[in-house]
């Protein structure tokens, strides 16, 4: 397992814990949640001029990552995420 960093923005609250159990489904784990608050955005995004910021720290096997991003990627409540390997 690798540890990896994702970086949220998401129109609700309730929205994370979709994202929580999308993990979960992936076998991943998290060890650490950082709520970094709502904040307006320079521009809108997918109609959305503020969202609610979230840091997660992940243990990640190789093999889920393709799987993650592919879920992340047509999750609509997600407005934006980045999803980084930490060396």
């Amino acid at each position: 397992m690798f540890q990896y960093e994702l970086t949220l923005l998401l129109k609700n609250e309730e929205d994370l814990k979709t994202i929580q159990e999308l993990i979960t489904s992936v076998k991943g784990k998290i060890q650490k949640e950082e709520k970094w608050g709502k904040k307006m955005l320079a521009y809108s995004i997918k109609k959305n001029n503020s969202a609610i910021f979230y840091l997660l720290h992940l243990d990640l096997a190789d093999q889920s990552v393709n799987d993650m991003r592919q879920k992340l990627n047509f999750d609509d409540k997600i407005i934006r995420f980045l999803l980084l390997k930490v060396s």
